[in-house]
């Protein structure tokens, strides 16, 4: 596994989000802050995925919608306050739109698992793998295939 999230224990670091009510995992390096709901602003003609742009401390950032990435269904108006994690993708930084944010958590590396068969097929795509948990799936999300649009697109 190559997300350079582990630890010197061999344990692996993730900040937990939630998506439509699925835990997911961003790993923690990659993740350069966290916000609560931002004004957003569209932009015209772009891809679906993309929600707008969000001046973050005077620097322009991509929203990016990962329900509508994951083809998840769309928010309900009850479901509280959106949140976002920004990530930086070959120098450019990113707002990861999600539900919600949970902890950071710390797995053993040695829980690690590679995508099943039955998971869904665009998951599968943006995954690095999962950590099957008490009760719960952590999906591990590939920040670099998640803002990976070329390759959505050729799919």
């Amino acid at each position: 596994m190559s997300d350079n999230s582990a630890s010197p224990d061999g344990s692996h670091e993730y900040v937990t989000v939630t998506i439509a009510d699925q835990l997911f995992g961003i790993p923690v390096l990659a993740v350069e802050d966290v916000l609560g709901t931002q004004q957003i602003t569209r932009i015209p003609l772009a891809p679906a995925e993309v929600a707008g742009a969000l001046n973050l401390r005077g620097r322009i950032v991509t929203a990016i919608d990962v329900r509508q990435r994951l083809r998840l269904p769309p928010r309900e108006n009850n479901e509280g306050q959106q949140m976002s994690v920004v990530v930086e993708h070959h120098g450019e930084h990113y707002s990861l739109l999600i539900d919600s944010v949970g902890e950071v958590l710390s797995v053993p590396g040695d829980r690690y698992e590679r995508n099943p068969a039955t998971l869904n097929p665009r998951w599968r795509e943006v995954s690095a793998g999962i950590y099957r948990l008490d009760g719960e799936l952590l999906v591990v999300l590939d920040v670099e295939r998640l803002l990976d649009f070329g390759a959505a697109k050729a799919a």
